[in-house]
């Protein structure tokens, strides 16, 4: 029997999502795409699951795509990419923050996860590349889009033209990686921070989720959709708790 494409252990509040073919340093074909298309929505769906931590097998995040499953068949091609760009949708949509920990590298699709993710923890010698253009292709999996968030359009389009791979602390002076950690410690330090956003206003993760995902980001529609999210937060339970512990004070306690 194949092992399971994602393997999910759940810990508390934070539940590990954790590519799972090592052999290919996990790279994805088709099969493993449509299994960790479900991975997500499975997190929104529990109740007790209030962060997300998606990490790689055997000390390697993610070197893309599978290359030996790629075909020039227009349906096969299709098929594939609705899948990828379906899983990039969930992580950016999902109400729950979502914190990749990076070893080894993030290549490729393996790029696009991490850029789509709320938090990147990376260990120090890890490396990133938008390696699409070495095989002639473009990025997919909605990296134009939360690569340009990440690092702005311009440094964007340059990181996907020329494919130059970036260490770690490259990647974080950009604004791609939100951390860098001594390699060993990536598990430990993406935990730490999942539980920290695990212990904040499940509503307040959401709503700030939604805003930053949605389509229209320009002055005018922004601070319409922050008021919209604001005005529900506030007549909600994580305010009324969150207000109640400060003036008591004493640590808010965040249900729902």
């Amino acid at each position: 029997m194949t092992d399971p494409a994602v393997l999910v252990a759940q810990d508390g509040p934070v539940r590990t999502l954790t590519l799972n073919r090592p052999s290919r340093r996990n790279a994805l074909d088709l099969d493993d795409r449509r299994a960790l298309l479900t991975a997500p929505a499975g997190a929104e769906q529990d109740r007790n699951c209030r962060a997300v931590v998606l990490t790689g097998a055997d000390g390697v995040f993610c070197a893309g795509g599978d290359l030996r499953s790629m075909s020039q068949d227009r349906d096969v091609a299709v098929a594939r990419l609705v899948a990828v760009n379906d899983i990039a949708r969930a992580l950016v949509r999902c109400p729950k923050p979502v914190i990749s920990a990076i070893e080894g590298g993030a290549f490729g699709p393996g790029l696009s996860l991490a850029a789509a993710s709320d938090y990147v923890v990376a260990a120090e010698d890890a490396r990133f590349e938008a390696s699409f253009a070495k095989i002639g292709l473009t990025a997919d999996t909605g990296l134009t889009w939360s690569l340009s968030h990440r690092v702005g359009p311009g440094r964007a389009k340059e990181l996907i033209l020329f494919a130059d791979e970036l260490t770690a602390h490259q990647a974080h002076r950009m604004g791609l990686v939100s951390e860098v950690v001594p390699r060993g410690e990536v598990m430990g330090r993406a935990v730490e921070r999942a539980g920290h956003l695990a212990a904040a206003s499940p509503a307040m993760v959401a709503g700030t989720k939604r805003i930053f995902a949605q389509e229209r980001q320009d002055p005018e529609s922004i601070p319409a959709a922050e008021a919209e999210v604001q005005v529900e937060l506030l007549a909600g339970d994580g305010f009324a708790e969150g207000r109640a512990a400060f003036l008591e004070g004493r640590t808010p306690v965040f249900t729902g």
